[in-house]
């Protein structure tokens, strides 16, 4: 099972406790298949009332996208994503 960052109050997104944000993961994922979070599946983690997408062991070493909510924060990390895999032509 994936890991959330020690000492934090990140909660891992799954089925069991929070069925709706996993849906909603779900349904993106599907609309955008061929986006980076339907092929890289990252974790979803809820902080408070954010949303964490998160593909790596931190949000500090990893990639990321933050949301008010699900779709918000799975859109932020697949231009997060893209930023990342093709920087800007200099």
């Amino acid at each position: 099972m994936s890991k959330t960052v020690p000492n934090s109050e990140n909660k891992l997104c799954d089925n069991d406790h929070t069925p709706d944000a996993m849906r909603e993961f779900e349904r993106y994922c599907e609309t955008h298949s061929n986006g980076p979070a339907a092929v890289r599946r990252p974790k979803l983690l809820l902080r408070g009332k954010t949303y964490i997408v998160l593909l790596g062991n931190s949000v500090a070493d990893g990639i990321v996208g933050l949301g008010a909510t699900v779709s918000a924060a799975v859109r932020a990390f697949d231009l997060q994503y893209l930023k990342t895999i093709r920087p800007p032509k200099q």
